[in-house]
């Protein structure tokens, strides 16, 4: 479970650093090239986007933009795959933390269980205790462990979501103005 907990932890601070380089969440120049965009300002929109923090305004800076539109959104789709991986470690850890600490829990119920029947007529109820305590603690363990995972997890999802809408909102602009 350690392990888990820490393998957890290390991608989820991967993924923070990630974000926070590749500047997820920084979209108000990316919403103020959009407006330029719509507006059919491609200087102002241009000039936005070279003060972003965002690394979806160097997919959308791109010279080649002139050419197929089906290219940026291979490049936008390429930059929200690198914002994606690790999360298939994150949602493994979410989904077998908990079941580790139940097969814990198995085992240990077990274990008291065979004390409880080694004992014979002499029971004593601190042993069968002292078992049960054990089997509850690797269940809680999992939990632990999977609870904060799920959340981050889906913390980042909604971040990538909020990043692909963001970045086809754009697409949609920039061809728009082009073809206006």
């Amino acid at each position: 479970m350690m392990a888990l907990s820490v393998l957890s932890l290390a991608v989820i601070l991967w993924k923070l650093w990630q974000f926070t380089r590749l500047g997820v969440g920084r979209n108000v120049q990316i919403s103020q090239a959009i407006t330029a965009w719509d507006a059919g300002d491609e200087d102002n929109a241009a000039q936005a986007l070279s003060k972003s923090k965002n690394a979806l305004a160097d997919v959308l800076k791109t010279r080649q933009v002139n050419g197929p539109k089906t290219r940026v959104e291979a490049k936008a789709s390429a930059h929200l795959a690198r914002l994606e991986s690790g999360f298939r470690i994150l949602d493994s850890i979410a989904q077998i933390a908990p079941l580790l600490g139940l097969f814990g829990t198995v085992l240990g119920m077990i274990n008291a269980f065979q004390a409880l029947q080694e004992a014979g007529n002499s029971v004593d109820p601190s042993l069968l205790a002292g078992g049960i305590w054990v089997a509850l603690l690797t269940t809680a363990a999992g939990l632990a462990v999977a609870m904060p995972t799920s959340l981050v997890l889906t913390f980042f999802d909604s971040r990538v979501a909020r990043e692909r809408v963001l970045a086809e909102s754009a697409i949609e602009s920039k061809f728009a103005a082009r073809s206006a």
